[in-house]
């Protein structure tokens, strides 16, 4: 993992203006209101026993702790986010804002921060299903969860 560059990749998101319309960006996806980075993506598991993912998931979490780390030292400590309940309630057809209802079908929990910007910016580690790749994923949005 290359601390610098990701701190740099937030940085850079924390500074933009936001898409008018939802769009594939240099580093990731953004809309109205946030910007979603992909900072890290591992590679698949179809050929796997289940140990790689097992330690890439592991490697993953730490990764995310890592980076977090230089984080808190800017913002404070981060606040740990649960998405389940906010997945729960997507499935069950209540609109949410973006990028929390599409953040809640492939990510467990964030590491969450609000910038001097008023910007929230959150960590969290992505795998849409078993065989498919980890992501480590930063995301600034001006709308608090939900």
């Amino acid at each position: 993992m290359d601390i610098a560059n990701h701190l740099a990749v937030i940085d850079r998101l924390c500074a933009r203006e936001f898409p008018a319309a939802h769009d594939r960006t240099d580093v990731g996806t953004g809309g109205p209101g946030y910007l979603m980075a992909e900072l890290q993506t591992s590679g698949d598991f179809y050929e796997d026993d289940g140990t790689e993912r097992e330690e890439t998931e592991a490697l993953y979490e730490a990764d995310r702790d890592a980076l977090g780390e230089r984080l808190a030292e800017r913002w404070g400590p981060a606040d740990v986010f649960g998405l389940a309940g906010v997945f729960l309630r997507s499935v069950a057809g209540e609109e949410l804002a973006e990028p929390w209802g599409t953040l809640a079908s492939h990510v467990p929990d964030v590491h969450l921060w609000r910038a001097e910007s008023g910007r929230w910016v959150a960590l969290g580690v992505s795998q849409w299903d078993g065989e498919l790749p980890f992501q480590l994923l930063a995301v600034v949005t001006e709308t608090g969860p939900p």
